[in-house]
């Protein structure tokens, strides 16, 4: 599988739109857009998360239920233009949907690790509360492919 952006390439920079207004951005999702997805792909799941140290992986986007079909999320999709079905469960910012890159000032560039998971179940039965810890277990068994790229943003 494979997953890109037309906001940036793999190891680049994400540009201040889809940044957090604290951090001087709109908060725009990304546009994505994923391929060779693996015969029998039934749903995707994606996830934004932040592994540098000081954020601790902190969540920035979580979907689920994602249908077979679709293969991109256009920019600004979360909230509004989601596909149906898809379900956006709660980022560490508290909400629903997206929520862009805000590292707090002086922490150097944080990776912005933004995967997509090809599951061989059509759905997976989860909340909006549900942790990154509960959203990684409930795919245990059902991974069929991912692909990641990672953006960077710093302050």
């Amino acid at each position: 599988m494979q997953l890109s952006s037309t906001a940036f390439t793999d190891g680049g920079k994400i540009p201040v739109p889809y940044v957090m207004p604290g951090a001087g951005g709109k908060n725009v999702s990304l546009p994505l857009n994923w391929s060779d997805a693996p015969a029998g792909a039934k749903s995707f799941a994606l996830s934004m998360v932040d592994p540098h140290p000081v954020a601790r992986n902190w969540v920035h986007w979580l979907v689920i239920n994602l249908p077979p079909e679709v293969t991109s999320l256009p920019e600004g999709a979360s909230g509004k233009k989601m596909p149906a079905g898809a379900l956006e469960l709660n980022s560490s910012f508290g909400n629903p949907g997206y929520g862009g890159p805000q590292p707090p000032k002086g922490t150097g560039d944080h990776p912005y690790v933004v995967t997509i998971y090809a599951l061989n179940v059509p759905r997976l039965d989860l909340g909006r509360q549900t942790t990154l810890a509960a959203f990684q277990k409930a795919m245990e068994g059902k991974i069929l492919a991912s692909a990641s790229i990672t953006g960077y943003f710093g302050r």
